[in-house]
């Protein structure tokens, strides 16, 4: 791959907006939790809904979703940008668990952390992953559903946060 199409690649990518996610865990491999913007369903049929989460190969996020075989995904709230960027490591936090200590957390029905105030949270047990190059492909069945009394979500788009916005219709 050439530099050149890396740089348009992002740059492309970028003008994309996502809503941010908190995927957190918490078991045997212990209480972790990162920052992702790459988190979409998957399906809403079959046995349980499913969505899918990308995180990076050296992630140790990542890596204990995997060990622990659970995870919750946390869309967060438009006020919640402190949060993403305290799980993102841009905010000195100490080691992973003590990034729970600042923000409120709830214990899901599998014992995973969902976040207070989020706009959704998804309780999921891992289904599979597949590692295709720098990141983890997680597909997550989901088992619970927690939604908040706001549906204001946190996105994130041309390399800042952003938020959603109505448009009238046109005319």
């Amino acid at each position: 791959m050439t530099a050149d199409l890396r740089m348009q690649f992002l740059e492309g990518m970028s003008r994309a907006a996502t809503f941010v996610t908190v995927a957190t865990t918490d078991g045997e491999a212990g209480r972790f939790g990162v920052t992702v913007s790459s988190l979409t369903s998957v399906s809403a049929d079959g046995d349980h809904p499913s969505l899918l989460a990308c995180i990076h190969h050296l992630s140790p996020a990542g890596a204990a979703i995997l060990r622990n075989r659970a995870f919750c995904a946390n869309l967060l709230h438009e006020d919640q940008q402190a949060v993403s960027d305290l799980f993102a490591g841009r905010l000195a936090a100490g080691d992973h668990a003590a990034r729970f200590a600042g923000a409120p957390w709830l214990e899901s029905p599998l014992g995973q952390p969902m976040l207070e105030g989020a706009t959704v949270s998804f309780e999921c047990r891992v289904a599979t992953s597949v590692l295709w190059e720098t990141h983890h492909i997680i597909v997550g069945q989901v088992t619970a559903v927690r939604l908040s009394e706001s549906p204001a979500a946190l996105l994130y788009g041309q390399r800042a946060y952003r938020r959603a916005v109505h448009l009238a219709a046109a005319t």
